[in-house]
This record gives C-alpha cells, structure tokens and sequence, in this order.
C-alpha cells in the first residue's frame, strides 16, 4: 500500500499519477483519432448537408458494429489485465487469441455486408426524412467503399487493446497519430482530388479510411513482434485455445454484450427518430455536434482504462483490500475528472462556425445545443462510466444488465412520448431523455455495495 489512508475519499497524488500515466496516453490517442475524424467532418462537410449526412448516416450503423467488437476486446482484456497481475503469460496470450479470433470472423463478415449493404439497412435511419433517397445514395457509395477496412480495424483494435491492458500505452498512441495523420492526407487527397487524383467525394473518405487502417495494422504487428509482447503467440498455435477460458471469456462477453448493444440500439433509435425532426439540416446538425463532442468524451476512455488496468492487476494479484480503496478512490476522482471536461466540452461550442461553417445556419445551431447539454451531463457520465468499468473488471456484469435494461427501456419510451406527443427539437428531446441515466447510476451505487466484483478471476 501506498503512504495515504485506505479509507479516505481520495487519494494522494501517485494513485492518480499513475492513473494519468495510463489515461493520458489512451485520452490523447483517442483525442488525435476524434480530432481527425472531425477534420474528416469537415471535409466531407464541404460537400453540403445531403453528403455529410449519408455518410454519417452509414456512421450510425457501423456505431453498433464498433460497439460488438469494442465489447470483445473489453471482456477479453478484463482477464488480461487479470492475468498480467497473476504473471501469467498463457493466461495472457489465450486472451489475445480470443480477441484476434472472433473479432477477425466478425470484421470478415461485417466486410460483406457493408459491400453488399440492401438500401433498407440504412433507409431504417431516414424513413420519414424529407432528403431520404439523396442522403440514401450517399449512405451506400460510402459503405462500399469503407468496407474493408473492417478487416484491418478489428486486429489493429484487438492488439491496441491488449497494450493498454499491460501499461505499454505509448505505442498505440504513436501509431495511432501515423493512422490518422495518413487517413486525413488521403482525405484531401481522394475526397477532392488533388494530385492528380479524381475527385472522389464520399467514396474517397472511405477509401482514405482503407488505406489508413492498413498502414496501422502493418504498424501494430511490426511492433508486437519486435518488442515480443507477453501476450503474443506463433501464428501456428492460433487455435490451440483452452475452451474452459474461452468459455467464461464468452460468458462475460455476453452480458456486457447485452448492455452495450442494448444501450447502442437505443442510440440508434433515437437518432432515427431525432431525424424525423426535419431534413438533411437535423441530421448534419447532430452529426457534426456529436463530431464535436467526441473530443471531451474521451475523459471516458480514460477512466475505463485506468480502471481496467489497475484494479485489474491488483484483483489478478489477489490484493482484494487494496482494491477496495481503489473503488472509492476511482469514484471520487471520476466526478472531479468530468467536471474539468463539462468546461472544457462548453468551449468546444466556439468550433462549430469554424470546422462546420458550409453547414447551414439551422444546422449549427443544432449542434451547438447538443454539445452544451452533452457537457453537462459529462460529471455524471463520468461517474457513471467508473461505477461500469469497476464491476465489470472484476467480472460483475450482471450490474450493467440490470442498470442497462432500466436506463434503456426509460429512455426508449421517453424518445417515442417525445416523438409522437411532443414538437421539442432534438436538442431539448435528447437533453429530456438522457435523465434516464440517473436511475442507472443509483442502481450501481447500492449494487457496488454489495462487493460482487472482488474476485480474483485467474483462480
């Protein structure tokens, strides 16, 4: 134990210098990937409302695939974190190869689809908007050509993920600013048609999106191999594979998979309904106002990995009294973490005229309003996100079930009352629904009481 008492509301600064040590680097990669997504924004912006909104619009179907294969890699890397703790390297590389195997079949599979994608996938999202068939043509030119990139993005993601879990955090940091930084040059190049090239418009964002995942998969591999990583195996041993571990990695996967595709459908659904709001003006608005707020939302990949991290080691080392205060000590430090980001998500209005100026004016204000209610929320989706990432790292999902299946069911009736019995804009409709994360947050807290989570998993 460090030198502060176990049973104060905060710790003394190593606990959170150590903490910063792996969320910093995770929040500025993050940062990096969402400021240049919101370069691609902008860019795709330039081309007017109908083709920023088709290729958002795709954007919201590939959101509920990123959020599969985000769960995978969290459900493996709750063992590894684990097993790092123990020194278990067996234990280590199993997990890996769970993540490399099921997200490689699923992003192969997700690859056919987004080629071969029917116009009724995403005519789901723009049913009852005024510009349907334009945003539609969009939509599909950019999920063909985005398409096989999902191949790429999946192991880069299953590796990225298992650095993080052993504190080698500034290697996905580097080779996430080489991916990003390419993925906006081949931007400008293809979607304009500098250089030479033709003018490719929302089929060159994807192809740029292409490009750029195969750079970074080349990248993450060289680096694995060279630096022999723990967790790295012989290509020949893929499928020598404990099915006992696979087993309970399935189980767990499945119960956070409840939850986040739970809560991701209720997204999804909202944003179908949001659309219903108007034309191509609702759809940029919000669009280009959650573009923006991604770059304060990343206090949230922080504080899941910290937390992953070392509770993770600390349950794995069978240091159960430690990581007891290191619940409370994670709690505390959450608000305070999302109190400095709703400030600094409310300065982030100040970009909207500045990266979104070719949108229209209805547009902007849309997205202004959505980026200050977003910020306001940020303390309580901090804490929210904390309470999450402790009970789940020490295999408790059952907690996130239950305060998913509240949160969502509420906040799915919400958006329909709001929708057929209201003319709220999406703004206000979205700011009114999101109140339904108070009553996942109280449910966590008595839950996270009981002290379900305090197990060491690699017994």
């Amino acid at each position: 134990m460090n030198n502060y008492s176990s049973r104060s509301l905060f710790a003394s600064w190593p606990f959170y210098s150590r903490a910063l040590k792996i969320a910093l680097p995770v929040m500025t990669q993050q940062l990096i990937q969402n400021f240049v997504s919101l370069i691609d924004n902008f860019m795709v912006a330039g081309l007017g409302d109908i083709k920023m909104s088709g290729v958002n619009v795709a954007g919201q179907i590939f959101f509920n695939f990123l959020i599969v294969i985000n769960t995978l890699c969290a459900s493996a890397g709750i063992f590894m974190s684990q097993f790092k703790g123990a020194n278990d390297k067996e234990g280590m590389r199993q997990s890996f190869k769970f993540k490399v195997l099921i997200t490689g079949i699923l992003g192969l599979a997700f690859s056919v689809v987004c080629f071969y994608a029917p116009r009724s996938l995403f005519n789901l999202m723009v049913t009852k908007n005024a510009d349907a068939q334009a945003i539609l043509d969009q939509c599909q030119a950019y999920s063909k050509a985005v398409s096989l990139s999902w191949i790429f993005m999946v192991i880069s993601q299953s590796i990225a993920s298992s650095l993080r879990e052993i504190e080698s955090v500034k290697a996905p940091l580097i080779i996430s600013v080489i991916a990003t930084l390419t993925n906006t040059f081949f931007n400008w190049v293809l979607i304009y048609g500098h250089f030479g090239c033709p003018r490719l418009e929302v089929i060159g964002a994807g192809y740029a999106t292409v490009i750029a995942r195969f750079v970074e998969l080349i990248l993450f591999i060289s680096y694995i191999i060279i630096k022999k990583t723990p967790f790295l195996f012989n290509i020949i041993d893929i499928f020598k594979i404990k099915i006992d571990l696979f087993k309970k990695i399935f189980l767990k996967s499945g119960m956070i998979l409840y939850s986040e595709l739970f809560w991701a459908l209720s997204e999804t659904l909202s944003n179908a309904l949001y659309n219903t709001r108007g034309g191509a003006e609702v759809v940029s608005g919000m669009a280009s106002g959650f573009a923006i707020a991604n770059l304060f939302f990343i206090a949230m990949g922080g504080i899941v990995t910290s937390v992953t991290v070392i509770l993770g080691q600390e349950l794995g080392a069978g240091n159960l009294e430690e990581a007891k205060s290191y619940k409370r000590w994670f709690l505390s430090g959450s608000v305070v973490f999302g109190t400095i980001f709703l400030l600094i998500g409310l300065l982030t209005t100040f970009l909207v005229p500045i990266v979104f100026s070719n949108l229209t004016i209805e547009a902007q204000k849309i997205s202004k309003g959505l980026i200050i209610v977003a910020a306001i929320y940020m303390p309580l989706w901090a804490f929210l996100n904390a309470q999450y990432s402790i009970s789940r790292t020490g295999g408790d999902t059952t907690m996130g079930v239950i305060c998913d299946t509240v949160g969502n069911v509420l906040f799915i009736s919400g958006m329909v009352l709001l929708t057929f019995f209201t003319s709220f804009n999406p703004v206000i409709m979205y700011a009114i629904v999101k109140i339904s994360d108070v009553p996942k947050s109280t449910i966590a807290h008595f839950w996270l009481k009981k002290e379900r989570w305090l197990v060491n998993l690699t017994k």
